[in-house]
């Protein structure tokens, strides 16, 4: 009985988070109520599983996090420092223009779940890394400090979301617009000698 009460449970639960995921997807505001509504099931038994809209969209967000954190991890084993940068912020981008959820959930500064804090908290600091790396290989200017990479790469989203077009589209354009942000980042010998030109 309590298995299966277990198994119930579960299939709620993926169910509502099923729902959320579409309803992020079509850009449509995730309230629980209405959650609940679509899922077809109770609003408490949404509740019980999701205390606030927030942690619900954490949860639809959480697997895009995770396969961020990973590339990140596996981007601090390159030891090409301009390679594990830029196929970092790539992937970023390319995450930021193609799942809704990614967004809205890295913009808070309070987190409704440990995980999403873990999982940013791991973003910010493969980051850093990989910057202060291309940074001390002389790949990247001297002037650009972590604290710049989540306003330029929030930048090139919101700039691609004004562009518009097709998902396809959509990930030409932030490449397009990452490959002219990475050009302004790249170390020249003007800048490494500390030139203002």
């Amino acid at each position: 009985m309590t298995t299966a009460l277990r198994k119930d449970a579960a299939r709620n639960r993926d169910r509502i988070v099923a729902v959320a995921r579409a309803l992020v997807d079509q850009g449509a505001p995730l309230q629980l109520n209405d959650v609940a509504r679509r899922a077809g099931l109770g609003v408490g038994t949404v509740y019980r599983h999701f205390a606030t809209p927030e942690a619900l969209l954490e949860v639809v967000a959480t697997p895009c996090l995770e396969g961020l954190a990973a590339h990140g991890e596996q981007a601090l084993a390159d030891t090409d420092a301009w390679r594990a940068f830029e196929g970092f912020l790539l992937r970023v981008v390319e995450a930021q223009v193609t799942d809704a959820s990614l967004a809205p959930v890295t913009a808070t500064d309070t987190d409704a779940l440990p995980r999403t804090t873990e999982l940013k908290k791991s973003l910010r600091s493969a980051g850093g890394t990989l910057l202060d790396r291309a940074r001390e290989a002389g790949a990247v200017r001297p002037d650009v400090v972590a604290a710049d990479l989540v306003p330029l790469m929030c930048g090139i989203a919101h700039a691609v979301d004004v562009h518009g077009g097709t998902s396809a589209d959509r990930i030409d354009t932030a490449r397009r617009y990452l490959t002219t942000l990475l050009g302004g980042m790249r170390a020249t010998p003007a800048n490494v000698k500390g030139d203002p030109r």
